[in-house]
């Protein structure tokens, strides 16, 4: 079963035409999709990404309605200054940020010394905090926004060999719920968005390759294979002013394991 004529069907947001959207980890798979997403929105979109040939790739094929910035999201200091940067040319703040990034890279808890773990926790969560940060003073002199974190069913489902990764997505649940109430005085929601098994390059190369699709299929209440449009039409309405009474909510795109 394909779910593959729901591509073409794309809704329109006009809440969304012209808005300033930020997007971490953009340049390929899921992040690549929700940058596209935007750009088809009407939406002034920037994405980030430390992968520099891919964001300057993926720039040229949307053609000038999406600006690549290349920056090692683990940096802080260094992502502090992109979005400074980026909010000066979208005039004063930003309207969307989603914080895709990551990286689900496999390893045995028995391995893991301090300095990995820190790694693991600064490519997975840290990132999310810090440009979540640096955003809302600006948002919230806009009068409000949106900001989408990323999480994960893995820790939801208690997945071995990939600690690091498990724990920081669950702390993202945490985090999402805290920032929520923090900032919904400002008119800025918080949301977390939530992906299952989706065919990436990086993930039919890693972790799921065609073998694997009987696997997860029989796992998925949904018999088709889940494509990063998938997550991607999800993050447009988390963003739009469609979802303007949702805050604090975790958005699971898994085709129905959970």
């Amino acid at each position: 079963m394909s779910d593959a004529a729901g591509e073409n069907a794309v809704a329109r947001y006009p809440s969304l035409a012209g808005k300033a959207v930020v997007v971490t980890g953009g340049a390929s798979g899921i992040g690549a999709a929700i940058v596209e997403a935007f750009a088809g929105q009407s939406a002034r979109v920037f994405f980030l990404d430390i992968d520099a040939a891919s964001g300057e790739a993926l720039a040229r094929r949307i053609g000038g309605r999406a600006e690549f910035r290349p920056v090692d999201l683990a940096d802080v200091g260094g992502l502090r200054c992109v979005i400074k940067a980026i909010e000066q040319e979208a005039g004063g703040g930003i309207d969307v940020l989603v914080n895709n990034a990551a990286r689900d890279d496999r390893h045995d808890w028995a391995g893991v010394d301090p300095e990995h773990w820190r790694r693991m926790l600064a490519v997975n969560l840290d990132h999310q905090f810090f440009a979540t940060q640096a955003v809302v003073p600006g948002m919230a002199a806009r009068g409000g926004g949106s900001v989408i974190l990323f999480g994960s069913r893995s820790w939801m489902r208690g997945l071995p060999n990939m600690v690091g990764y498990t724990t920081a997505k669950a702390a993202i649940n945490g985090l999402t719920r805290t920032l929520a109430r923090e900032f919904g005085g400002m008119g800025i929601r918080v949301n977390c968005v939530v992906p299952g098994a989706v065919v990436t390059e990086r993930q039919r190369r890693l972790w799921t390759p065609p073998e694997d699709d009987a696997r997860i299929l029989d796992r998925q209440a949904l018999k088709f294979r889940l494509a990063p449009w998938h997550v991607a039409r999800v993050v447009l309405f988390v963003a739009s002013a469609e979802a303007g009474g949702c805050s604090g909510a975790n958005f699971i795109v898994d085709g129905g394991v959970m």
